[in-house]
């Protein structure tokens, strides 16, 4: 991005309407710190409050990283057979999160419903170590080869042995454990936190770029306010891992490269963790609060082409406004703005420009500006993070830090602005308002962000707050109508000019937009007009369906999809070539180090242009990942179904994909980085002792010419491809919406936690519209050769719930669904394909790999939760169906807790597309609910296939349930919709279950 780059004509965002009332504060009540230069929160404090550096100094050379801190993973029950199979992150975020329980001091304790929510961005060493040892085996085989055909084949050397010996030598160096596949994911971060410390509620891990940690913290948020768990703990981090991240940042100019050459700062490391409880439940359990969260408001500005910083100062004016109008609070009542410091002039600039004006009118030099970067770097997708931490500790201690010289573009003359050079101590304003600070946070793919963050003020004597009552969301003492926050009255500045003054919830509500506290989830306001939500205790705002669409095997759009659930025909069959090489990764039958037992699945064919009306140059397109173009083309048909062009959606909106986050594309572009490495191994080879040292040097050339190049690194495009966000960017950007990207992992359950994550967006009133699903594409060499490694892929194919069943076989696919409120889309006229009434998340923290009925018991029993109908009213239910007889048997028995209630009228209806298409892993519950949803629009119960004896293990008739092989009926239930559930769970005990009911007024 170039400083010469003016802010566009977009900077007229228009401001959305502000919400009814504050919503209720977010405490923060622990907190932990681990950078280079300081290991812990005293540390960091001190770090923040020294002298500020000279400016263009920084602070001096940091220390490498974080690779020298000791974890002790015995004290958190990790067997050592999963020790050496964990990304050194995961370790680190596990201590993270030890010493923010640790910091957080009130008697109250920690509840067990408590979600961890964890963040980082671009790969695990974990995850580039397995892929670097299964390309390996390609390297080591082209080895052989060019040994075979050279002059070296009269040197008695034999070429077998030398790749058999280079093998050895990549399982030795880089480890092979049979725990690589879980021990390398993300979502297994926050998972194996949970287990740690007996954590019983959503797990997800997120990414969005260096808007990472304002999306966590955001749906943290959200949850609470929700009423859907009682506590939140945050976990943020960034390694400098490998050699891919600072090349390809580089070449954007985001970043030093490796010889740290380049126009920005180098990527620093760094993690932090926040313990988060709604303000009620912490002054009721006595917790000592940091400072409290009134709200983090995100924005997005949609630009075709490469990814860039926003240069608008309109959306971040309008992040800011939003966040102030949930809040209730005034500009003029903030004293500390934390920079996001990007380094860039340009960005600097729409920066400045945006606080000036949100400030325009305040008193000279009442507000200092900092940034937590001038003293610990840039720690990318853990900035707002870091930022939140020092805003809240500034609050904490009553003390404005110092900052060096350039953190902004300079105060002007007469302006609010000051950068203090010294600590100072944060006065109390003359009126009695509350100390306030404003976070400020942008990321790459085009998202702004604005956290605003409270003191901490004892409740007066006899004052009460309204509470969220953890059983059912409702606010205690309330009636439903009431907001959760503190009366606006309390405040003596006239902080109410932020509030609308209508109290109705008409239709201009709707377009409520980022920030904005309407609806809030369970049991809170609705939008729309009379009849929007159910009156049930703890009831969510229904959400309708208004567009999907969907690809998998050979289906190339949903409509497809369907007919190969009608077909009777299963669509495995054996890899092509391109994805799986027989010779060097399969070994049939067999549990062999560094190959798979099985080499089938269904595969979906890549793209290789772009959907029809997106521009998009070759060059472009072909840096993206499968991931990124698959998921164009399914968003495209999503966008045709709902019949209106998408840039015509109004409001604030969100894409929410579920997917894993290291895409293959980075994993083969960084193996690519590694080549001197391998050769350094081909150097140490006993089996090439025959060879002189030039005779090696000239076969390792010989075999870098051979050895397949996966591309350049040095392109301004290429960290595009490699980014999970970058789906979800991707979707929004080239079709000009105004909608904040996310990507969202949790393990194979990702798609329904992505459809979690954008109902709470929706529910809040944060987003008016939501595109939420799951994409990924296990059909290759590493996905097979990791996972027959565990024993997890069938011998012949995945059979849910028969008698045979011995495991899943991988398949394609992506599946993308169009989101509104449900009173929204019918004022709209828009087509309602189907209504999701609630979704209920658990984790069991029990086994990272076993299945658990009590926390799949506890996902199923949440979602009922926010409905008004009970279990005997759901007609059928999509299970998760792995495959495997314990995953099986557990998940039916589950089910039998809830809906086995003996009032049912006719038997539940139980089936799985992963019969057909095998398991999709991150789009497992999109592909479920997609199935599902064509079922209740074609009022038809669809089949299994390939079953030939059900399991004697399933416990079918304590439901009573059964499984069909054929496709049946769905009769219309007496006086209500047809009603299904979704179900997906994930290694690492994480379980969500989706309740779905039939549009009746949908487009048939």
């Amino acid at each position: 991005m170039s400083d010469n780059e003016t802010p566009n004509e977009r900077d007229t965002v228009p401001a959305t309407p502000a919400a009814p009332g504050p919503a209720e504060p977010i405490a923060i009540v622990g907190m932990s710190a681990l950078y280079p230069r300081a290991r812990g929160l005293e540390e960091l404090w001190r770090l923040l409050v020294a002298g500020a550096p000279p400016s263009g100094t920084g602070a001096g050379p940091a220390p490498a990283g974080l690779g020298d801190i000791e974890v002790d993973v015995a004290r958190f029950g990790i067997p050592p057979a999963q020790a050496a199979s964990m990304a050194r992150l995961q370790l680190l975020m596990v201590e993270a999160a030890r010493q923010c329980l640790d910091d957080a001091t009130g008697p109250g304790g920690l509840p067990g419903r408590t979600d961890v929510v964890v963040g980082t961005c671009l790969g695990l060493d974990r995850q580039y170590a397995n892929a670097l040892r299964v390309d390996g085996a390609r390297y080591a085989r082209d080895l052989a080869e060019t040994l075979a055909e050279g002059p070296w084949r009269h040197t008695g050397t034999d070429p077998r042995d030398a790749e058999r010996e280079l093998n050895d030598v990549l399982a030795r160096r880089l480890g092979a454990s049979p725990h690589d596949r879980v021990g390398e994911m993300a979502s297994t971060i926050p998972a194996r936190i949970a287990s740690a410390f007996k954590l019983r509620g959503r797990t997800l891990a997120v990414e969005s770029a260096d808007a990472t940690s304002y999306w966590a913290l955001a749906h943290a948020v959200d949850s609470l306010r929700a009423g859907l768990t009682d506590a939140a703990l945050v976990v943020v981090g960034q390694r400098d891992e490998g050699r891919f991240a600072r090349r390809a940042l580089a070449a954007k100019g985001i970043a030093a490269g490796p010889d740290e050459a380049g126009g920005g700062p180098a990527l620093a490391e760094g993690l932090g963790a926040l313990l988060l409880k709604r303000r009620s439940t912490a002054r009721r359990d006595g917790d000592r609060v940091y400072a409290s969260v009134l709200d983090c408001a995100l924005r997005h500005e949609a630009r075709p082409g490469t990814f860039r910083y926003s240069l608008s100062a309109g959306h971040r004016r309008a992040a800011a406004e939003a966040a102030h109008r949930t809040a209730g609070v005034t500009p003029g009542s903030v004293g500390l703005v934390e920079c996001a410091g990007h380094g860039t002039a340009a960005v600097g600039r729409a920066e400045q420009d945006a606080i000036a004006a949100i400030h325009t009118g305040a008193a000279r030099d009442s507000v200092a500006l900092g940034s937590v970067r001038d003293r610990i770097g840039h720690t990318f997708a853990n900035a707002g993070l870091a930022g939140v931490t020092k805003a809240a500790l500034a609050l904490h201690h009553r003390t404005v830090p110092p900052a060096r010289a350039g953190t902004s573009a300079g105060p002007a003359d007469g302006s609010p602005f000051r950068v203090p050079r010294a600590a100072e101590p944060w006065r109390p304003s003359a009126d009695g308002t509350p100390r306030r600070a404003a976070v400020l946070g942008a990321s790459l793919t085009g998202t702004v962000c604005h956290v605003l963050l409270e003191e901490h003020v004892p409740a007066a004597a006899g004052a009460s707050e309204p509470t969220v009552d953890p059983a059912d969301g409702l606010s205690a003492g309330a009636s439903a109508g009431a907001t959760t926050g503190a009366p606006v009255a309390e405040s003596p500045t006239g902080e109410g000019e932020f509030e609308r003054e209508d109290e109705g919830r008409g239709a201009a509500v709707g377009r409520g937009g980022a920030g904005s506290s309407v609806g809030g989830g369970a049991g809170r306001p609705v939008h729309g007009g009379a009849g929007a939500a159910s009156s049930v205790r703890g009831a969510g705002e229904p959400v309708a369906i208004v567009g999907f669409g969907g690809r998998f095997a050979d289906s190339p759009d949903a409509d497809g999809f369907w007919r190969t659930m009608l077909s009777g025909r299963d669509r495995i069959g054996p890899l092509p070539p391109e994805s799986f090489d027989r010779d060097l990764y399969h070994a049939p039958g067999a549990l062999a180090r560094g190959r798979s037992y099985t080499d089938l699945g269904a595969p979906v064919p890549v793209p290789s242009a772009p959907p029809p009306g997106l521009r998009i140059p070759p060059h472009r397109y072909a840096a993206m990942d499968a991931a990124q173009r698959l998921g164009l083309h399914v968003a495209t048909e999503m966008f045709a179904r709902h019949g209106r062009p998408p840039h015509t959606l109004e409001g604030v909106g969100t894409v929410v994909v579920g997917s894993n986050l290291g895409l293959s594309r980075e994993r083969r572009l960084h193996t690519g980085l590694c080549l001197d490495d391998l050769e350094a191994d081909v150097r140490s080879l006993a089996a090439l002792g025959a060879l002189g040292p030039d005779e090696v040097e000239a076969l390792t050339k010989l075999v870098r010419d051979r050895f397949t190049d996966p591309g350049p690194v040095d392109l301004p495009t290429t960290w595009d491809g490699c980014v999970a966000s970058g789906i979800a960017a991707l979707i929004g950007n080239e079709h000009r919406l105004d909608a904040v990207p996310v990507a969202v992992e949790a393990a194979c359950a990702s798609s329904l936690a992505a459809l979690d994550v954008a109902v709470g967006r929706l529910r809040s009133g944060a987003a008016d519209y939501a595109v939420a699903g799951g994409v990924e594409l296990p059909c290759n060499a590493r996905d097979m050769v990791l996972c027959s490694a565990l024993g997890l892929l069938s011998h012949s194919r995945i059979t849910p719930f028969d008698a045979a069943a011995d495991g899943f076989t991988p398949g394609d696919g992506c599946a993308l669904f169009l989101l509104k409120r449900l009173t929204d889309a019918r004022r709209d006229g828009d087509p309602v394909f189907g209504v999701l009434r609630a979704v209920g998340a658990s984790n069991d923290a029990k086994s990272l790999i076993a299945p658990d009925v009590d926390g799949q018991t506890r996902a199923v029993r949440q979602a009922f939760a926010q409905v008004d109908f009970g279990p005997d009213e759901v007609d059928y239910l999509e299970a998760h169906g792995t495959g495997t007889r314990l995953g099986d048997r557990v998940e039916v028995a589950a089910a039998a807790q809830v809906y086995g209630t003996g009032r049912r009228s006719a038997p539940l209806h139980i089936g799985s597309a992963k019969s057909f298409l095998g398991h999709t892993f991150a789009a497992a519950g999109a592909a479920g609910l997609l199935r599902t949803l064509q079922a209740l629009r074609r009022a038809t119960l669809p089949p299994s296939v390939n079953l030939s004896e059900l399991s004697p293990d399933l416990a079918l008739d304590a439901v009573p349930a059964r499984v069909a092989n054929e496709a049946l009926p769905w009769p219309a239930g007496r006086d209500r919709p047809r009603r299904a559930a979704v179900s997906a769970f994930g290694t690492g005990g994480i379980n969500y279950h989706l309740l779905l009911e039939e549009g009746t007024d949908a487009t048939r």
